[in-house]
């Protein structure tokens, strides 16, 4: 028996790192100090032990003192096991880390031991903080996620969640970091999908990294602009997985975006006589370009409120009798239903008075520049026998544009023609240079100086002949069969000049005409379901997927949709909800089209948008194309009786109401 506890004293001095005993009762003081822990400290046993005080808290780094006090004191709360972190300061001023862990226990006497065990993690520590060192100076997103269809995400870093934009989740309201965590494609905007998952299958398949930019949907609804590359690795389990490491340039792409935008209005002064932003995000309309004798140039880059500036600006202007056409046209505008079924953009005609006072017929027509912001540009019309002179006088040139824009899918030229029929590019997107055949590194120079005009077209299958009747014409537009949609597009030249004076350079622009409205049913299963969940919380489902509604308030709009079962809602009924303290005003009818356009928004990314019928305004859910608990529970089928548990759309103080009828159909 000596012997064994003799050997249970060496296993405690010389073999269990760093133990020692703590008596819990008041004074807390060591009763036993292991030679473990005295080579550690670089102290001896006696500098430790007495009985009327704690000693070893002078060893405690003075920082980490009173977290060391909590932690102690916690201990000597009842039996229990915990375990604290903190600093010890070594004799010789070395400070380490260690992780102390305590079993407090009451021997026969009914005392409560303290038996604790020391771990150092000065090497972890270190190691950390130099990862953290270099997150800092390098912040980089970081993303782990599996190899499957439809990848989950297994591990994201605090830079990807910051430059992401997630919420801190609270009580009763949905965890979109997991949401996201089980779905990568919600980070991916629908228009990259296709692109993504082709990424995804060469570093799979390739085993071999790519790297490149891309756009991020953040959880906020807005976009990141990211760099970062993509690459397989084999993880702890011995499972293939892809990481990434993403860097944020929005602003730098933001910066680039700007001066490719100021170039391209630049173009676009040459065409038309005024020029206006209109941001459906921010809800607000610019004049970005007009004559210096133009009413509108006092108000030039000056943002207002969509509704103020249309009638204000732009209507006021215009004669009485096309007031109306021109107010629903940008009424059709704003609420994202303006599209022509022949997929040109959208124009209209109409009559205003002009800066000299006189009435002239102008065309205005809407330019895209991204998902939110386009461009309305209007130009006085020509007159008639002005309009029968641009007209194509050569047949033969629609076939030999034909022929120039087989390769050309979705992209913008700008170009100024000097009197002697020399060519300087004034704009391009990215896939224009090879429409005229040159790569990006040949374009770039040609926008520094003037190229005369059959050097230019060298590379190109239009003779110098087809182009300067082109110029002569001076608008014309072509269909072509475009290789890369495997479709028919349009593609529309106009050609000014940018004086009056007959010797003046002249100015060419080329853009391609946008198709109508994308058929979202095509890229979905027919068979797919639309699945509304009131009884609870509420949320809604395409297939097995929830919806991640990035904005709360078209979340509610829906609910409210759905709770009114299939009857129309007015915008001024829906303020009352969405906004209960605030009365219908100017700035909550403002709010509510943000809200509604994101609701369509997000239902039209989910291929679903037939779902909501929208008519002069109101809205209403169509019943028959959705699964809803609530009106599966209303028709009084025995099989759905016993969906109704008490709770109805929890997340909305509005859904007592229906709640309490609820519950009186129960009875």
């Amino acid at each position: 028996m000596n012997n064994m506890l003799s050997n249970i004293e060496e296993i405690l001095s010389n073999q269990i790192c760093g133990f020692h005993q703590y008596v819990l009762t008041s004074p807390i003081h060591l009763s036993y100090v292991s030679h473990n822990l005295c080579e550690m400290a670089g102290v001896q046993k006696d500098e430790l032990l007495d009985d009327s005080r704690d000693l070893y808290v002078q060893l405690i780094h003075p920082a980490d003192r009173e977290k060391y006090s909590c932690f102690i004191h916690k201990t000597a709360l009842k039996e229990q096991t915990l375990t604290g972190e903190y600093r010890l300061i070594k004799k010789d001023g070395t400070i380490i880390h260690v992780r102390d862990t305590v079993i407090s226990k009451r021997n026969d006497c009914g005392v409560l031991i303290g038996n604790s065990v020391l771990t150092d993690i000065t090497d972890i520590r270190n190691e950390n903080s130099d990862l953290q060192f270099l997150s800092e100076s390098i912040p980089c997103g970081f993303l782990r996620y599996t190899c499957e269809k439809h990848p989950k995400i297994t591990y994201i870093n605090q830079k990807m969640i910051e430059l992401l934009r997630f919420p801190e989740t609270r009580d009763g309201e949905i965890d979109y970091l997991e949401m996201y965590k089980n779905n990568i494609f919600l980070l991916i905007p629908m228009e990259e999908h296709r692109r993504f998952s082709k990424y995804l299958n060469r570093v799979y398949s390739a085993d071999t990294p790519i790297a490149g930019d891309m756009t991020l949907l953040r959880c906020d609804g807005t976009r990141a602009n990211i760099f970062g590359w993509v690459t397989k690795c084999i993880n702890e389990q011995g499972e293939a997985e892809f990481q990434s490491v993403c860097m944020d340039i929005t602003e730098r792409y933001q910066a680039r975006k700007t001066n490719e935008t100021k170039r391209y209005l630049k173009a676009l002064a040459d065409v038309y006589d005024k020029i206006f932003e209109f941001d459906l995000d921010a809800n607000t309309v610019k004049c970005l370009y007009c004559d210096e004798t133009s009413y509108f140039k006092r108000f030039e880059n000056i943002a207002m409120q969509l509704e103020d500036a249309l009638e204000k600006w732009l209507i006021a202007s215009v004669i009485p009798e096309n007031q109306d056409d021109i107010r629903r046209f940008f009424q059709d505008f704003c609420q994202k239903s303006l599209h022509r079924i022949d997929g040109k953009p959208p124009q209209i005609t109409y009559k205003a008075h002009s800066s000299d006072n006189s009435i002239r017929q102008y065309t205005g027509v809407f330019i895209k520049v991204d998902e939110s912001m386009s461009f309305y540009c209007c130009r006085k019309k020509k007159e008639l026998n002005d309009a029968a002179a641009l007209k194509l006088e050569n047949s033969q040139l629609k076939e030999t544009m034909r022929d120039l824009v087989m390769q050309f899918s979705d992209g913008i030229a700008a170009f100024e023609i000097s009197p002697e029929c020399s060519v300087k590019p004034l704009y391009a997107s990215k896939n224009v240079c090879r429409f005229f055949g040159y790569t990006e590194e040949e374009w770039l120079p040609l926008t520094d100086c003037f190229t005369p005009l059959e050097n230019f077209a060298a590379y190109s299958k239009a003779t110098y002949e087809d182009l300067t009747d082109l110029l002569r014409t001076g608008e014309a537009e072509f269909t072509y069969f475009d290789y890369q949609t495997k479709t028919e597009r349009k593609i529309k030249a106009i050609c000014s000049e940018k004086e009056p004076a007959a010797n003046s350079s002249r100015y060419v622009m080329l853009y391609a005409v946008e198709d109508g409205k994308p058929d979202y049913k095509q890229t979905l299963p027919e068979n797919r379901t639309v699945s509304i969940r009131t009884f609870g919380y509420f949320d809604v489902f395409v297939g097995e997927s929830p919806i991640a509604f990035r904005n709360k308030k078209s979340k509610e709009l829906f609910a409210l949709l759905v709770d009114r079962k299939g009857g129309y809602v007015t915008s001024d009924e829906a303020i009352c909800f969405l906004w209960e303290d605030e009365p219908v005003n100017t700035l909550t009818l403002s709010r509510y089209r943000k809200v509604a356009l994101r609701l369509k928004s997000t239902l039209e990314e989910y291929g679903i948008s037939d779902i909501v019928e929208s008519v002069d305004g109101k809205r209403r859910i169509v019943m028959n194309k959705v699964e809803c608990d609530l009106y599966n529970y209303l028709s009084g089928k025995s099989e759905y009786t016993h969906l109704f548990k008490g709770n109805y759309l929890t997340n909305y103080s509005w859904g007592e109401t229906t709640l309490g009828e609820l519950i009186n159909n129960q009875k």
